[in-house]
This record gives structure tokens, sequence and C-alpha cells, in this order.
């Protein structure tokens, strides 16, 4: 009787929890002052490339992965386009931007910033963010 019970709720139990949509809205705000950052300063490209090929050739990083963030660099020269693939809403790209290849883009202060800012409402959609 019991499993048949769980088959009739008229909602669904999520596989996620709460920690995890937190964790994933802080990644999506540091996301976004990396974004603005990097377009700001396109001379860190090489640095984030370095970064990819390392992860790669010390099996860090699977081939996709270093496709997909290899390809989201080569359009940096197009701000709209470079932030939406960057923020992209996908379990995919959640789960690329927890293993991120923009480590030491954003200082500290920066970072934390970007933390405050969202936590004080500053980022309250990603129709905001493109």
């Amino acid at each position: 009787m019991r499993s048949s019970n769980r088959k009739n709720r008229p909602y669904q139990v999520k596989k996620t929890g709460i920690k995890d949509e937190y964790i994933d809205r802080q990644v999506l705000a540091i996301h976004a002052a990396i974004a603005d950052k990097m377009l700001h300063h396109p001379e860190l490209v090489p640095q984030v490339r370095e970064t990819l090929e390392q992860r790669r050739d010390v099996g860090r990083m699977g081939y996709g992965e270093y496709i997909t963030w290899d390809s989201i660099l080569d359009i940096i020269d197009d701000a709209k386009d470079f932030r939406k693939a960057i923020l992209e809403d996908t379990p995919k790209m959640r789960r690329l931007r927890r293993k991120t290849p923009f480590v030491n883009i954003l200082t500290e202060e920066e970072r934390q910033q970007a933390l405050m800012d969202n936590a004080a409402g500053v980022l309250t959609s990603l129709d905001n963010l493109f």
C-alpha cells in the first residue's frame, strides 16, 4: 500500500535539496560577476584556457566539459551570447559551473560582493543578467 500512496502524490519530490539550490544560486551569482570581469578584461582568457588544458591533461576534465568551456570562451566577443552561455540554467551548466575553470578570476572581495549582491536581492532573475 505504501508504494501506491507515493504514486498518487499530487506533487513531485525533487532529488536536489534546498542546500543544492542555494549552492547553485551562489555559484550563478559568482559566475555573473566572472562574466562581467571577463568581458571587461578579455586578456584573462589565456589564463582560463591554461586551466582548461591543465585539467584536461591530468584527467580532471572530460572532453565534453573541455569543449563546452572552450566554446564559451570563443564567443567572448559577443557579450550577450557569452553571458547567456556562461549563465545558462540547465542541469549540465549547473554541474559544470560547480567545477569552474574560472579560478582566480575574481578577487576574494569581488567574490564576496557578488554573493552579498545576490543575498540582498540585486540578482533577482536571469532576465536581468542578459
